[in-house]
């Protein structure tokens, strides 16, 4: 396969092998296949969830030869040697490697879709992403991750009730 950039997120809330969740950020990055092209500032953003703890959370650009299967597999990997265990959704992690787009476009196949599914939504993902890549499109919406992230920025809350003013 030809080289193929990457997006992928990375965050963590526990202490692990590396250090605090920030080290454990920056030496997921080190870990990853293929060539690093650049890494975002890592960021510390609230839980989502039960979880207590605060997040350290980052992103990555990486070119590599490997098929999007491929490169979840080396993803999930790296959380497995550095010490994830499967458990509560959201809930404290280790580590935390996601693929939010490929400079392949969309993928989908049995356990992975790209661009990631919930990433629109997140901001712990869009601030870190949108600083790397701010006109990477969203092969899905044709928006940048430029826009994606200032409408998060720039949304209201939606009132549970459902009134409006």
């Amino acid at each position: 396969m030809a080289p193929a950039t990457y997006l992928i997120a990375l965050g963590s809330n526990r202490r692990g092998r590396m250090g605090a969740p920030r080290a454990m950020v920056a030496a997921a990055i080190a870990a990853l296949p293929g060539q690093v092209i650049a890494a975002a500032r890592v960021i510390e953003t609230p839980p989502l969830g039960p979880s207590n703890r605060r997040y350290a959370n980052g992103a990555a650009l990486v070119e590599s030869t490997l098929a999007p299967p491929a490169m979840l597999a080396a993803l999930k990997a790296i959380e497995r040697d550095f010490g994830r265990r499967r458990g509560q959704r959201w809930g404290a992690r280790v580590i935390d490697c996601d693929i939010i787009l490929w400079s392949g476009g969309s993928w989908a196949s049995h356990g992975l879709a790209i661009p990631h599914p919930a990433f629109r939504a997140r901001r712990f993902v869009l601030d870190p992403a949108a600083a790397l890549a701010p006109r990477w499109r969203d092969p899905a919406s044709g928006l940048t991750l430029a826009q994606l992230a200032a409408r998060l920025r720039t949304s209201r809350p939606v009132d549970p009730g459902g009134a409006r003013s």
